[in-house]
């Protein structure tokens, strides 16, 4: 069998690389930009979610046959340059899932118990003078959880072991033993935390803006393990400034990476860089399902995870 010629699109670590070096024959951007007919020999891209793929590069890939993104997101993705070409395009759903679970309720955790600021208490010696400040318990709170996708079940029922009332809103009502609330910001007013686990997309865009954040209140807590997009972040860095909300957690943001932004200067906020899927275990497997996407799709057979095509 022959090896496909492959477009990769952002950096993998090392040891994942060796594995893409050893099965596809890779080309970078800057490699076509050094010598651009590599476009004529192009036949796949292998991306990560976190990466945009610009619809002018894949209509300058004339045997393009699949575009394969290491993650669950694909509004990077120019789905309709992909679909005007007939380009297959597939993602890893799944396998990242209890990933994101995890740092999800690590997040709230770190929030509520204000773990990275009790971590700081200790380390600068400020122990020996003071009294860390009271934080907040989980248990009894009302968690608001906004797409009751796999992750949002997955978080759902870890957090059932902490004594918590959950409601959810999203495109559906789910076979789920949680309160269905079909309007946002009556699930903002419920929650004392709003958890956001919905997908990117336009549909999304900006979905949490300051009506929502007004709702969730002085109290209120945010955590987002969606994508950047959904979060209006000049609204919400106006909320955490101003203490219209209690608090965040954030592993994604609009632009990433994060830099020269005021978020890093409050601290009412918890700042992670997008690394809800990254274990060591769960990129591996990621890795896996997308190159298995590509030789599939080479081998003649359906892609095992297809978003489109």
């Amino acid at each position: 069998m022959s090896i496909p010629n492959v477009l990769q699109v952002g950096e993998f670590p090392a040891a994942q690389q060796r594995v893409i070096d050893a099965e596809l024959r890779r080309y970078t951007e800057a490699d076509l930009q050094r010598d651009p007919a590599l476009a004529a020999m192009v036949e796949a891209v292998l991306t990560r979610s976190s990466y945009q793929l610009p619809a002018e590069l894949v209509s300058q890939l004339p045997k393009l046959k699949i575009i394969s993104t290491s993650g669950v997101g694909f509004d990077g993705i120019p789905l309709d340059a992909a679909r005007s070409k007939g380009v297959v395009v597939t993602n890893t759903p799944g396998v990242l899932d209890a990933a994101v679970c995890e740092l999800a309720i690590g997040l709230l955790l770190s929030l509520l118990r204000r773990i990275p600021s009790a971590d700081r208490f200790v380390r600068d010696g400020t122990w020996e003078n003071k009294i860390f400040p009271l934080a907040l318990s989980l248990a009894g709170k009302r968690v608001g959880i906004v797409g009751l996708g796999r992750i949002g079940q997955g978080i759902a029922r870890r957090l059932s072991a902490f004594d918590v009332d959950v409601a959810y809103c999203g495109e559906e009502v789910k076979d789920a033993p949680y309160t269905f609330m079909s309007d946002l910001l009556a699930l903002a007013t419920f929650a004392d935390v709003l958890i956001l686990c919905c997908p990117g997309g336009e549909q999304t865009y900006h979905l949490i803006n300051s009506k929502v954040l007004s709702c969730l209140g002085t109290n209120g807590l945010l955590v987002n393990v969606s994508r950047g997009t959904v979060v209006n972040e000049a609204d919400l860095i106006d909320a955490l400034e101003n203490r219209l909300i209690g608090g965040a957690a954030l592993d994604v943001f609009e632009k990433e990476p994060l830099i020269e932004s005021r978020l890093v200067a409050l601290d009412n906020v918890i700042l992670t860089p997008h690394v809800g899927s990254a274990t060591e275990e769960t990129r591996h497997a990621m890795l896996r399902l997308a190159l298995d996407n590509i030789h599939n799709v080479f081998a003649g057979r359906d892609p095992l995870t297809p978003v489109l095509g």
